[in-house]
């Protein structure tokens, strides 16, 4: 793995830029010196930039440096949000009270900051009443405007209308 920095006797280059456990820069020296410095003060020595020339190493305790540096990943991705796609899938003639209970569902699947994916499946000759189809989506996205914002216009798919919703 090419994230992981080289450590005390990993280093190959020996003219190293040497920065001390503090932030400030000890200069340009030899690897064998700068590993004796590390040693005296009780670190690592660890390549920070190993492509430069000289390769930049720091002093510093190489364990607490990758717990911060997993510790800062977890947190990370513990705040990151990941949207879900949730479908909703209706008929060209679906009564009214389904039609509140699939609305219902679809506020809720928006509140939770989630996208929806409103689909008319057409079965058989109901092909041929498309404009239904139409009809339905733009009652879908009149009844949901308060909520919701359309992202993708209904197109047709086949034989399925389809029309995607996001929080607003």
């Amino acid at each position: 793995m090419s994230n992981i920095p080289n450590i005390n006797n990993e280093i190959t280059k020996s003219p190293v830029r040497l920065i001390a456990e503090d932030g400030g820069m000890l200069g340009v020296m030899p690897l064998s010196l700068a590993q004796d410095k590390a040693k005296q003060a009780g670190l690592d020595l660890v390549e920070i930039v190993p492509q430069s020339s000289p390769a930049v190493c720091k002093i510093m305790d190489y364990g607490k440096f990758r717990y911060e540096a997993q510790r800062k990943k977890k947190e990370a991705k513990k705040k990151q949000k990941i949207t879900q796609l949730k479908e909703i899938k209706l008929r060209v003639n679906i009564g009214d009270h389904d039609y509140r209970v699939k609305l219902n569902h679809m506020k809720k699947f928006i509140e939770n900051k989630d996208k929806v994916k409103v689909s008319i499946r057409f079965r058989g000759r109901e092909i041929t009443h498309d404009n239904l189809g139409k009809d339905l989506m733009v009652r879908v996205a009149e009844d949901m405007k308060e909520v919701a914002k359309v992202e993708q216009e209904s197109k047709m798919e086949g034989r399925q209308m389809t029309m995607t919703l996001a929080p607003a």
